[in-house]
C-alpha cells in the first residue's frame, strides 16, 4: 500500500431497502475518500442516511451495489470471515448508545475486541481505561457508570486493537453539553496521539466544525457542508 493510497474509501455505494412495500433508495452512487489521519464529519437532515453510511463504510451493513476499500482493500469483495477479520484489526467503532455488554466489566468490555482477533489484552485495556480517566472504575459494570463514563468504555474498546479508523456514530448523542463536550475533546486527543483516521456522524453542526471536513448527504448523496 502507497502513501498516496486513501485510508478508507468508498466506490460508487448505492443502498436500497425495502419499507412497507416501497423500495427506499438511501444512497444513490456515493463516492468517498478519506486520508490518512484526516477528521471527517458527516452531517445531514435526519433520515438523510448519516449512520447507513457509516455503517456501510464500517464493514456492518452491506451496500446493495458497491464497494468500500480500508487501506486499498475491498471490504464486500471479501469473503464474510475476510471481512470480519478485517473489520477487527482495522476499525474501532465509537456508538451513541455504547453497546457496552451489560454483564461485563468495564475491563472486559474493553477488551472484548481483542479476544474475538484471538488475542488476550487485558494489559491494554487497563493502560486504555486509564487513559480515558476511568483507571478507579476497572470492574464496574455499566449500570454502575454514568453515561459520560460508558462512553469512555466504548472509546478505550474501539482502540484496543490499534485500528487505523475509528468510526464514531453520534458519541455525544446520549450526553449533556457539557459532558459530551468533555468526549469529544478526549476523542480527538486520543486520536491525535495515536496518529487515527477519524469519521464521525452527528446532526451537530457546531461540533462538524471542528473536523478537517465536514460532508452533507443529501438526496442520497455527500456534498461539502
Amino acid at each position: 500500500m502507497s502513501d498516496s493510497t486513501p485510508a478508507l474509501s468508498a466506490k460508487d455505494v448505492h443502498r436500497r431497502y425495502k419499507l412497507a412495500g416501497h423500495e427506499v433508495h438511501v444512497l444513490r452512487g456515493l463516492s468517498l475518500d478519506v486520508q490518512h489521519g484526516e477528521r471527517v464529519f458527516l452531517c445531514g437532515a435526519s433520515g438523510a442516511g448519516k449512520t447507513t453510511l457509516l455503517y456501510t463504510l464500517g464493514g456492518l451493513e452491506k451496500p446493495t451495489t458497491g464497494d468500500v476499500f480500508i487501506g486499498g482493500n475491498p471490504l464486500y469483495a471479501a469473503s464474510s470471515n475476510q471481512r470480519a477479520r478485517l473489520r477487527n484489526q482495522a476499525l474501532g467503532f465509537v456508538f451513541q448508545n455504547y453497546h457496552l455488554l451489560p454483564d461485563l466489566t468495564a475491563l472486559e468490555n474493553v477488551a472484548l475486541p481483542s479476544l474475538i482477533g484471538g488475542k488476550v489484552a487485558m494489559n491494554r485495556a487497563k493502560e486504555l481505561l486509564e487513559r480515558v480517566g476511568l483507571g478507579e472504575r476497572l470492574l464496574h459494570l455499566p449500570t454502575e457508570l454514568s453515561g459520560g463514563e460508558q462512553q469512555r468504555v466504548a472509546l478505550a474498546r474501539s482502540l484496543i486493537n490499534d485500528p487505523a479508523i475509528i468510526l464514531a456514530d453520534e458519541p455525544t448523542g446520549n450526553l449533556d453539553s457539557a459532558t459530551g463536550k468533555q468526549i469529544m475533546e478526549l476523542l480527538f486527543t486520543v486520536v491525535e496521539e495515536a496518529k487515527k483516521t477519524l469519521v464521525v456522524v452527528t446532526h451537530d453542526a457546531n461540533l462538524a466544525k471542528l473536523g478537517d471536513r465536514t460532508l452533507r448527504i443529501r438526496g442520497g448523496v455527500l456534498e461539502a457542508a
